[in-house]
């Protein structure tokens, strides 16, 4: 469900200070985000994050494509490991439930 229209986009206010600091010193960070509901503002434009997975932070370039959008659909917070081979399982139990 979206955010109401007339409440605007959520946007942390501690990281929107942190990168109108950042850019009128000149420098582009990294600067370290723990809140992947933040919405990318214009202000953030290329500037560097370092964005929160669950485990370890990821490096993150926001370019101007990204404005919009959250900052938790840049980073991936899930590990797949892959499906089960079917062939594998069927060939080391057999018929009868029994390993072979």
């Amino acid at each position: 469900m979206s955010r109401s229209l007339k409440k605007g986009p959520y946007i942390n206010p501690k990281i929107l200070k942190k990168v109108l600091k950042l850019k009128e010193e000149g420098k582009r960070g990294p600067i370290k985000v723990w809140d992947k509901a933040c919405v990318i503002t214009p202000d953030m434009v290329g500037m560097n994050f370092e964005i929160h997975n669950g485990k370890d932070f990821i490096p993150v370039l926001v370019n101007e494509f990204m404005v919009g959008f959250r900052f938790g659909e840049f980073v991936l917070t899930t590990n797949f490991k892959g499906h089960s081979k079917k062939g594998k399982i069927a060939k080391t139990y057999g018929s009868t439930g029994r390993f072979e």
